[in-house]
C-alpha cells in the first residue's frame, strides 16, 4: 500500500464537457435524435478525479476562465476530493470547453475543443509551484502544456513524470522529452506518430531507447502493450461493455499512477491501467463513480 502521506500532482487542463450520443445511426449534416449532456472534463482534470476516487491524495494546476462554468467546475473538482489551492483563474478568459459527439455506440466521432485558457500555464507559473511538485511522488503533465513549459518541467522536476500524447495533433510537444519521463501512455496511432513504427511493439521498444523507463501502447480491443527494459508484453483487454469510451484513456493513465505508487512491477502496471479503463467505459460518465482501490484490484485478476 502506498503512503498515505505521500501525494500526485497532476498539471494540464479542466474542461467543462458537452456530449452528444446519437440514439440511432449517425447522419452527417442533420440533425440528430440523441442525448446531450454536460459533465466536468479535461485529461487533466479526468486523471486527478480518477486517482481521487481510488484513493490518492493529488493536487490539480490547472487554469480557469472568469465565468459561470468556472465556478461550477472547480465546485466538481472539491467535491471529488481534488486540491484545488494551487490551481488558478485567468482574467477575462472563458474557461476551457470540450464539445464531441458519439455514435450510437459510445465512440467519439467528431469534437471541437476550445482549450486556449491552457497556455496560461506558463513556465513561471510553474515555477512558483516547484516544491509544490518536487514533493510529490508523481508529476503528471498533459500535452495541452506549450512545448517550452514541457521541457521546462522535465529540466527542473526530479520525481517522476507520466504523461499522455492525448491526440496526434498534440504529440509533437512531446517529442523532445519523451527520454526525460518516466512513463508514457500513447495509443498505438500516436506511438506510431511518434516512432514510426506500425506495430506497438516496435513503436514500444523505439519509445525505450529514449530514455523512457516504461512505455504503454494502448491497441483498443487488442489490448496494451507494455515494455521496460527488455521486456514487451501484451496484455488482453478487460472484458465489459462500452456505454462511453472517452475518458478510459485518463483512466488507464490513474490507473498506472495509482500502480506506481503502490509499487507494482510493468505487468501488474498494465493491469491496473486495463482494469481502470474497463470501469470507465461501463459509465456513461467520462469518469465512473464506481472507479476505486477495490473494484481496481477485483478487474485486474481477470486480465491475462
Amino acid at each position: 500500500m502506498h503512503d498515505p502521506a505521500s501525494y500526485v500532482v497532476v498539471i494540464g487542463a479542466a474542461n467543462m464537457d458537452i456530449a452528444g450520443k446519437a440514439g440511432g445511426a449517425l447522419v452527417a449534416h442533420d440533425s440528430n435524435l440523441g442525448t446531450v449532456r454536460m459533465s466536468y472534463g479535461g485529461v487533466g482534470r479526468n486523471i486527478a478525479h480518477n486517482l481521487a476516487l481510488l484513493g490518492c491524495e493529488v493536487h490539480l494546476v490547472a487554469p480557469f476562465g472568469e465565468d459561470a462554468l468556472a465556478d461550477e467546475l472547480t465546485r466538481g473538482c472539491l467535491d471529488a476530493g481534488i486540491h484545488m489551492e494551487h490551481s488558478f483563474r485567468v482574467n477575462g478568459a472563458a474557461t476551457s470547453t470540450y464539445l464531441y459527439i458519439m455514435d450510437a455506440d459510445g465512440e467519439m466521432q467528431v469534437a471541437i475543443n476550445d482549450m486556449d485558457i491552457v497556455s496560461q500555464i506558463t513556465r513561471e507559473r510553474i515555477e512558483e509551484r516547484l516544491d509544490l511538485i518536487q514533493g510529490a511522488q508523481v508529476c503528471v503533465v498533459d500535452a495541452n502544456l506549450e512545448p517550452e513549459v514541457l521541457s521546462w518541467i522535465c529540466d527542473h522536476v526530479s520525481v517522476p513524470i507520466f504523461s499522455d500524447p492525448i491526440s496526434c495533433a498534440k504529440a509533437p510537444r512531446l517529442q523532445g522529452v519523451i527520454g526525460r519521463l518516466h512513463s508514457l501512455k500513447p495509443n498505438h496511432i500516436e506511438a506510431e506518430f511518434l516512432t514510426g513504427c506500425a506495430e506497438p511493439e516496435d513503436a514500444a521498444r523505439k519509445l525505450l531507447e529514449t530514455g523512457l523507463e516504461r512505455a504503454f501502447v494502448s491497441h483498443g480491443a487488442k489490448g496494451l502493450v507494455c515494455a521496460q527494459g527488455d521486456v514487451v508484453v501484451r496484455l488482453g483487454r478487460a472484458p465489459g461493455t462500452v456505454a462511453n469510451a472517452t475518458g478510459a484513456g485518463d483512466a488507464m493513465m490513474a490507473g498506472l499512477i495509482w500502480a506506481h505508487l503502490e509499487g507494482m512491477e510493468l505487468v501488474d502496471a498494465g493491469r491496473a491501467g486495463l482494469a481502470a479503463a474497463a470501469i470507465c467505459i461501463e459509465s456513461d460518465q467520462t469518469v465512473s463513480p464506481a472507479m476505486s482501490a477495490a473494484a481496481l484490484v477485483e478487474r485486474m485478476g481477470g486480465i491475462k
